[in-house]
């Protein structure tokens, strides 16, 4: 098969209404204790909690965690005066499907990667620093 791994797409694919940033946090190995590391880059995770600004999502598609690997904590966009959350846009993308068989039944669920993030709209603007920017 050709495709192996998680596969690539667009911001605008998953997130169409947008995102907001709620905050970054290490994602440790259950086990050991110690930072989990990307299995390609060998660079710890971060797990940035965010919400989908879709006005349909409900319950659990509502609160997405998006991993983020880079060296030090991703830094995350600037507040926006007049909103809640801070308006977030993630760079390089990627969506692993994995079975999630911790309920009744078995399901296909999916694990949401990307290679950076950054305010809406800022193409060159400030970015978070991750592997590309260390």
């Amino acid at each position: 098969m050709a495709i192996q791994g998680a596969l690539p797409v667009e911001f605008g694919t998953v997130f169409p209404h947008g995102a907001f940033a709620l905050g970054v946090e290490a994602i440790t190995d259950f086990e050991t204790k110690r930072p989990q590391l990307d299995k390609e880059s060998g660079l710890p995770l971060w797990a940035v909690d965010m919400i989908d600004a879709d006005p349909e999502a409900r319950g659990e598609a509502k609160s997405v965690k998006v991993k983020v690997a880079a060296q030090v904590c991703p830094t995350l966009p600037d507040e926006v005066p007049g909103l809640p959350f801070r308006p977030i846009e993630f760079e390089a993308m990627a969506v692993q499907p994995y079975v999630d068989d911790n309920g009744r039944r078995p399901r296909v669920a999916y694990s949401l990667r990307a290679r950076g993030m950054k305010a809406p709209g800022a193409a060159g603007g400030r970015r978070s620093q991750t592997k590309d920017a260390a």
